[in-house]
């Protein structure tokens, strides 16, 4: 039964709102730093302008960086079934919603805030999906862990509250700081059309990201950074120092005689004046330890060290390849879960669209890019042993060539089916006359 106005209203203002705007206080600040307006490095309130320019130029995304090596590593290019071999209509409304580029965003969020959604719901040619970020929607489960889809959630646009339920969509507006219904749209989906993303969703239904926990690792950056700029700006070079010359009448004549000197001027002293210098001060010491905290934050997240340096003197292959080992296990463990909520928002798509047999189908899989750097002459040795001593047929092999899409290999496939080789043709012909002769 559709709920009423009242209902939604009473709904949105003491369940959804509030806890909309509680869950997006910790989100913006996770935000400020996944972005590039982090948490200033404290100063005193002596600090001159100089020094609060060195503070802000002491700021790095690093847990920017943090994400996007995971996220460039998430890229889905088809769903296979264990039930049917053709997959197209089941995949074709990932295509027509613009999703392989669309997923970037996604996985971007959810690797980031530690969960996003997708929502799927009819259109004029079939499922819409569209994906949100956290800080846009607020849904609420019955049980975090268990429940495949919300009871309801919140989706916020402007000045306009979306609250779905499985239902309808209701529309509310924002005037004069209230909440006014606006009207309501029947979905008849029989769920709140909403899946959910998560980094790393555990028994208690917590899903943090990869920000959150990095924060304090990225603040010892940051002050490191900081204190480094400081020395450089103001303790680099040496410093001569006069005693026993005579002090200035005023600050007046003091500040004139600053004006006076030159860089290539030489001051000359009568008797009792003594000349001496005060050696600059070493960065040395914070460098090492910028690179230390560095080392910290890429052991922590499990991010390669080279991928926050930029170095890679020195380096193997083996090595390269053991410095991404962590990095493989982290996106495997995202591309379990990611995958099966895109296998969700499939299933969700079809059931929309009235396929409920690709609806029911639990077998789903998502195949992900191989995104791993080799070169062409080692993936193709692999898979040439893995057909010639495995048995396995060379066309099932051919969309696991780097950079070869699903789409291009099928192409290969319906190609070599219309033009078949010289040796097939004439097995053909050979299998035509003997069942002819049998007949």
């Amino acid at each position: 039964m559709v709920m009423r106005k009242n209902a939604v209203l009473e709904l949105a203002n003491d369940v959804l709102v509030p806890g909309w705007q509680q869950e997006r206080q910790k989100l913006d600040r996770i935000d400020n730093w996944l972005r590039w307006t982090p948490e200033k490095v404290r100063v005193p309130t002596s600090a001159d302008q100089e020094e609060k320019y060195l503070r802000d130029l002491a700021e790095t995304p690093w847990l920017s960086l943090v994400v996007t090596t995971v996220a460039q590593q998430l890229v889905a290019e088809l769903v296979r079934s264990a039930k049917s071999l053709n997959v197209d209509q089941l995949w074709e409304p990932w295509v027509r919603n613009r999703m392989p580029s669309r997923q970037r965003a996604i996985h971007r969020a959810a690797l980031g805030y530690g969960y996003a959604y997708t929502t799927v719901l009819p259109g004029d040619s079939g499922a819409v999906i569209r994906g949100y970020s956290p800080r846009d929607m607020f849904a609420v489960y019955a049980d975090p862990v268990e429940d495949e889809y919300p009871q309801y959630y919140l989706r916020v646009r402007g000045d306009h509250r979306f609250v779905v339920d499985e239902e309808a969509v209701h529309i509310l507006g924002l005037e004069d700081g209230r909440l006014t219904y606006i009207e309501q749209r029947i979905h008849d989906v029989g769920v709140a059309p909403a899946i959910r993303y998560s980094n790393q969703i555990d028994l208690e239904g917590r899903t943090p990201g990869e920000v959150e926990p990095f924060i304090p690792a990225a603040q010892r950056i940051n002050k490191t950074t900081f204190d480094r700029l400081l020395v450089q700006h103001h303790s680099s070079w040496k410093v001569r120092t006069a005693t026993g010359l005579e002090d200035p009448k005023s600050d007046e004549e003091n500040e004139r005689r600053k004006l006076l000197l030159r860089q290539n001027d030489i001051l000359t002293g009568g008797e009792g004046v003594d000349f001496g210098t005060l050696d600059e001060t070493s960065p040395e010491g914070l460098i090492k330890a910028e690179e230390a905290d560095i080392e910290t934050l890429a052991a922590v997240s499990q991010t390669p060290a080279h991928a926050l340096t930029g170095k890679m003197i020195n380096l193997s292959a083996d090595a390269i390849t053991e410095a991404r080992a962590m990095l493989d296990l982290k996106a495997g463990e995202r591309k379990v879960g990611f995958g099966d909520s895109h296998c969700q928002t499939l299933r969700l798509a079809s059931h929309i669209e009235g396929r409920e047999n690709d609806a029911n189908d639990f077998s789903l899989v998502i195949d992900w890019a191989d995104l791993e750097s080799r070169s062409m002459s080692q993936a193709a040795d692999a898979l040439g042993k893995m057909a010639s001593m495995l048995g396995i047929p060379p066309e099932k092999l051919w969309d696991r060539i780097p950079g070869i899409t699903p789409d291009v290999a099928k192409g290969w496939l319906d190609y070599k089916r219309e033009n078949p080789s010289a040796e097939a043709q004439l097995a053909n012909s050979l299998m035509a006359q003997s069942n002819g002769t049998d007949g």
